[in-house]
């Protein structure tokens, strides 16, 4: 019995893969093996090392890619890109009953504001969680991770999903940032974002 996989959904300049992935368990292994199979080497011979920051980072003649993960509940997302600097995040679908308090904490007061016009606690704790996600894979994606500050970027959600419409200088500026939101499985959402590295 052969096990087919589907083909691996593209954003545009960045790759990224839903995988299963056992709670408590470390995802590295399973990041290096769909990374090693994309870009065409062995898994053991990955030149995959952590920055300083703990950031996944390719090396050697693959220094041109990057890459990022993010794992929650049963799942793994993974995302690869040329050229680009790249970050994803993943969080798993359940009532949030801290939602406000955490956004008032972390995000910025329009953000909040946004959360606050929700019509019910299940449709405001998916905007959190849409929030989250798009944050943290803008500032995986720069490096630093949520420790820059979560309030240092806002998102407005338009039409067509969230768009960065402002953030600190260290980010660059929010055109030159893409977004794209995922749900990946039943009861999961994630976005990846990237900007170039040229």
């Amino acid at each position: 019995m052969t096990l087919s996989v589907p083909p691996t959904p593209s954003s545009g300049a960045v790759r990224w893969a839903w995988r299963p992935h056992l709670p408590r368990q470390p995802a590295e292994p399973m990041a290096r093996e769909w990374l090693a199979a994309e870009l065409g080497v062995a898994a053991a011979a990955l030149p995959l090392a952590r920055d300083p920051r703990g950031r996944p980072r390719l090396g050697g003649e693959l220094a041109g890619w990057d890459c990022n993960w993010s794992h929650s509940g049963d799942g793994l997302l993974i995302a690869l890109g040329r050229d680009v600097q790249v970050g994803i995040d993943l969080e798993r679908l359940r009532p949030r009953a801290r939602a406000l308090e955490l956004a008032q904490r972390f995000f910025t007061p329009t953000e909040v504001d946004w959360l606050h016009a929700a019509p019910s606690a299940a449709v405001r704790d998916h905007a959190f969680l849409r929030l989250w996600c798009a944050k943290e894979a803008v500032l995986k994606a720069h490096g630093h991770g949520i420790s820059f500050g979560l309030d240092r970027l806002r998102f407005e959600d338009e039409a067509d999903g969230l768009r960065l419409v402002a953030c600190d200088p260290a980010l660059g500026t929010p055109q030159q940032w893409q977004l794209h939101e995922l749900q990946p499985a039943q009861d999961y959402l994630g976005a990846v974002a990237w900007r170039s590295s040229l």
